[in-house]
């Protein structure tokens, strides 16, 4: 298999070249792959696994703090939507960040970025491994994340429509299991589940035990804090969509749809476990929301179906996790801002010198994982716990100058705008540094300070290498670098 050079930066003057071919990488993904993509972006493992917490936390008010989460997310993706649309690039809002703001900001967040979902390969492939090896308990636990991680990362390099082709099963699993939950879910609730001898209780259960906010509205911000990284990775479509054949009209489908998906998938499905269940019920703690909901009603074998969803889920994460930090590192080599080589594609379209440096540090991290969990792995864990909000900040502040760039050189390809600009864009930049803010309060071991702090202190170096890297180069403009394509 041959590699390719990185090709030479298109004319800005020639807006049908698609971007994938541009780059080096193909237009693999399909419309059903990409509509997947971004489904499954929004439904994680964490739904499933870490909203029991969240529930236990806030009571019924969990539904609040998902939904100003969501409206976070929407917010975040029309903005992201906007600049997407504009210029579609495999770097996202990285190389957004790159020409908004200034190399620096490109180079640190790009690596941020990347460092964040190396360290979701650790946490999701040893997941997925600890559910494998009590099936199959004679493949010990690191044997299936080895296998695992070899699995997925041949299907990376083979090419990006076998990973479309990866994720649109395993979203689709998501998608059809949330749905029956919630069908089967809400007959449940007005007694009209058949076999079942559940109640009719309707939603009582939302008021009926010390009241929609059992825990005080302070509790609300408590489950902020416990879903807000539920939601990392509806940004990976922006990513994706320069690999189909008309990347402009898949970032608009993709972002004008995020609005229905939270609310269906996030609010409708934790609408029926609040009202299904007593918040208070230890089973939720005890065996999952989602488990324990479905014992409620009578679902024979619960446990068991929903580890099924959950491996689902995390193969979804791991091989979404894989395909994102390799483009963001092919994505910062083709700025120069990473090995040459990451830039480089194989005659498939496939980096595969960024998915191999990427599966690296993966193994490394599950090695970190089995190794020292308590103190090497979740100082990892901690360092790139805020990171996520670090990017939805970025982005903010990108579009803020990106809106003014793109109506002053190319008007005609704001397709997509963010709704009351700037006044929301600053809202949102409001609600983020607040949420940071507030997770200072929150001084648990391997808590929201520890996250901050940390994440805060991994940020700050790499900001200062950029600079350092920066004034050493001597290059400060952002059209020198490939990947970021000038508006015409």
């Amino acid at each position: 298999m041959t590699t390719r050079p990185p090709a030479p930066a298109p004319s800005a003057t020639d807006p049908q070249v698609a971007p994938a071919a541009d780059s080096g990488l193909q237009a693999g993904l399909k419309s059903r792959h990409l509509s997947m993509i971004a489904i499954g972006g929004v439904i994680g493992a964490g739904l499933f696994v870490g909203s029991g917490s969240g529930i236990a936390a806030a009571g019924p008010g969990i539904l609040v703090s998902y939904a100003l989460v969501g409206v976070l997310v929407v917010l975040v993706m029309r903005m992201l939507g906007e600049m997407a649309a504009a210029n579609p690039t495999s770097g996202s809002f990285s190389a957004y960040a790159d020409r908004a703001l200034g190399r620096w900001a490109g180079f640190t967040i790009g690596w941020l970025y990347w460092f964040f979902w190396v360290v979701v390969l650790a946490v999701e492939a040893t997941a997925g491994a600890k559910i494998l090896a009590g099936w199959i308990p004679a493949v010990p636990q690191w044997g299936w994340a080895l296998i695992v991680m070899i699995v997925l990362t041949a299907t990376n390099l083979v090419s990006v429509s076998s990973y479309g082709e990866f994720e649109f099963w395993f979203a689709g699993i998501k998608v059809v299991a949330i749905a029956a939950f919630i069908v089967i879910g809400g007959l449940a609730l007005f007694g009209l589940l058949p076999g079942s001898d559940h109640p009719a209780s309707g939603f009582s259960n939302l008021t009926a035990h010390g009241g929609f906010l059992p825990n005080g509205p302070g509790a609300i911000l408590t489950g902020v804090l416990m879903v807000v990284f539920s939601f990392m990775g509806s940004e990976i479509v922006t990513l994706a969509a320069g690999e189909t054949a008309d990347p402009r009209a898949a970032v608009t489908k993709a972002t004008n749809s995020v609005i229905w998906r939270i609310a269906v998938f996030y609010l409708g499905s934790i609408l029926i476990v609040v009202s299904l269940l007593r918040w208070d019920d230890p089973a939720i703690l005890k065996d999952g929301s989602y488990v324990a909901a479905l014992s409620s009603i009578g679902i024979p074998h619960a446990a068991q179906i929903m580890n099924t969803i959950v491996l689902t889920s995390v193969l979804s994460c791991l091989n979404s996790g894989l395909y994102t930090a390799s483009r963001m590192a092919f994505s910062l080599g083709r700025r120069s801002d990473a090995p040459a080589a990451f830039g480089q594609t194989t005659d498939r379209g496939v980096p595969r010198a960024a998915i191999l440096a990427s599966v690296v540090f993966g193994f490394v991290a599950v090695a970190f994982n089995y190794l020292w969990p308590d103190t090497v792995f979740q100082f990892l864990l901690n360092a790139s716990g805020a990171i996520a909000l670090f990017v939805w900040l970025v982005i903010c502040f990108s579009q803020l100058r990106m809106r003014k760039i793109i109506e002053r050189e190319s008007p005609e390809k704001l397709v997509v705008r963010m709704w009351l600009y700037p006044y929301l864009t600053w809202a949102t930049i409001a609600l983020i540094t607040f949420v940071l803010g507030y997770m200072l309060t929150d001084t648990a071991e391997g808590g929201g300070r520890d996250q901050v702090v940390l994440s805060t202190l991994a940020a700050a170096g790499v900001v200062v290498f950029a600079l350092v890297r920066e004034r050493l180069s001597g290059r400060d403009k952002a059209g020198e670098r490939q990947d970021t394509v000038p508006l015409s």
